[in-house]
């Protein structure tokens, strides 16, 4: 596999939409979930995707997350073409440089948050002895080491968001995505939430891009990528974009 140059010397960007395309059926039935999409996100950028129902904001979202592949077009990955990548590549791809943070939570509900956070340094070969370090140093990252033995079930929904966010921290990713990841919280702890997710960005330099519906959720972000019928039909900072 080809590796990215993700270095801080690297003049590429993080992510490179040309011309992008992803088209279901055909004849009669065919739907334009993307219909040539263009825009770059630079390295330290924290970007929201917005748009209504249907309009390809979680199409392109999984475009950029390598979990699905567009019908035409070229998507860059910090100057790399992902369509070179085979499955397996991809996997790799999403593996070693990707965070991925659900609205959901997608937590297992047997194991402790320690033990949950974990979960992608098994996938990767690391050592035990390693792997518990550098959860336990994800989750004091995002202010919750202290409910390290603690299952999902003894956690509120911010804690669970927190663990689930440790655990796209802890293989240290280029790129962080998040899909709606304040949609099942109450208002305080969506705050707490984009408190931190604000503060990953500034603190650490990381590259997060967020899907969301909620105008109240998109201005804590720098730049508002907003979708309509599969066309990207403005690209700003929130106080432009956001009516």
């Amino acid at each position: 596999m080809i590796e990215p140059d993700t270095s801080p010397e690297s003049t590429e960007p993080i992510i490179e939409m040309r011309k992008i395309r992803k088209i279901y059926g055909s004849g009669n039935t065919e739907v334009r979930a993307l219909d040539g999409v263009d825009f770059r996100i630079e390295p330290g950028q924290f970007v929201s995707v917005m748009g209504p129902s249907g309009s390809g904001k979680s199409t392109c979202m999984n475009i950029v997350g390598c979990l699905d592949t567009p019908s035409s077009g070229a998507y860059l990955f910090c100057g790399l073409d992902v369509a070179r990548y085979d499955k397996n590549q991809l996997a790799l791809l999403r593996r070693n440089y990707l965070g991925f943070v659900f609205q959901s939570f997608n937590l297992i509900a047997r194991t402790t948050a320690l033990e949950n956070v974990e979960l992608p340094l098994i996938y990767k070969g690391v050592k035990p002895a390693e792997r518990r370090l550098r959860a336990m140093k994800a989750l004091a990252s995002v202010g919750i080491a202290d409910r390290a033995d603690h299952a999902p079930s003894e956690l509120s929904g911010g804690q669970q968001q927190r663990v689930a966010i440790a655990r796209a921290l802890v293989s240290e990713p280029t790129l962080l995505l998040a899909d709606e990841p304040t949609g099942n919280l109450d208002t305080e702890t969506t705050a707490d939430v984009l408190h931190l997710l604000q503060q990953l960005n500034h603190e650490h330099d990381l590259t997060i891009v967020m899907v969301t519906h909620e105008p109240e959720v998109a201005v804590h972000t720098r730049r508002v990528l907003y979708f309509v019928d599969g066309k990207l039909v403005d690209d700003g900072p929130p106080s432009e974009v956001i009516p």
